[in-house]
């Protein structure tokens, strides 16, 4: 697997838990259509985020 795969997956984490933290607090920019669907990718994000910086400390055990 390539290094490049869990840093990208950081990336895409943050991005993501960005996008809707300020769509939860301020409208932007989906004007907060739905409150479970903000909260559900706030937690999806953090869990990709969670799995991404677990298999980056892995390998760098091995």
């Amino acid at each position: 697997m390539s290094k490049a795969v869990p840093f990208i997956g950081m990336i895409v984490s943050g991005i993501v838990g960005i996008m809707f933290l300020a769509d939860l607090a301020a409208g932007f920019p989906f004007r907060r259509v739905s409150i479970a669907a903000d909260i559900g990718f706030i937690i999806s994000s953090a869990i990709l985020a969670y799995l991404s910086w677990s298999l980056q400390m892995s390998r760098q055990e091995e």
